[in-house]
């Protein structure tokens, strides 16, 4: 299935995915969007809910770990910045990021992608950073 892509995202680090909270559940999300096209346990052991444009990661107690999102425009706070100046954004307003594994993370702003695919971005839970940091 292709991905479609959101378009324009409204991210407020670690607190809300456009209007989704990050204490949601999987229940909360399936509400709001429907039954995901498709529903796997990855390679870390998060639960993801696939809806072709995002895909909701959860812990098996239900946590919401991340977000990953095919957007064009990620809007932080008052900045709305395109997908293809994010890594020069993030690396002028965000002393402590930091790259793994091909991803540049910025604490920040509570997101991880890589700048070579093509409008994928992923906001994190704040709780994540130390695995980021670890890998």
């Amino acid at each position: 299935m292709a991905a479609r892509l959101i378009g324009v995202l409204r991210l407020e680090p670690y607190r809300f995915v456009d209007d989704l909270p990050f204490d949601a559940t999987a229940d909360e999300v399936r509400q709001r969007r429907g039954p995901p096209a498709r529903q796997a346990r990855n390679d870390v052991g998060l639960t993801e809910l696939d809806y072709g444009d995002a895909v909701y990661r959860f812990q098996d107690c239900g946590r919401l770990e991340e977000v990953t999102c095919h957007v064009s425009v990620l809007h932080l706070d008052a900045v709305a910045v395109p997908f293809e100046a994010l890594v020069g954004f993030v690396r002028a307003h965000d002393p402590q990021v930091f790259e793994r594994a091909g991803f540049i993370v910025s604490p920040r702003w509570g997101i991880a992608f890589d700048p070579h695919d093509g409008g994928w971005v992923t906001a994190l839970a704040a709780h994540c950073l130390p695995q980021w940091r670890a890998l």
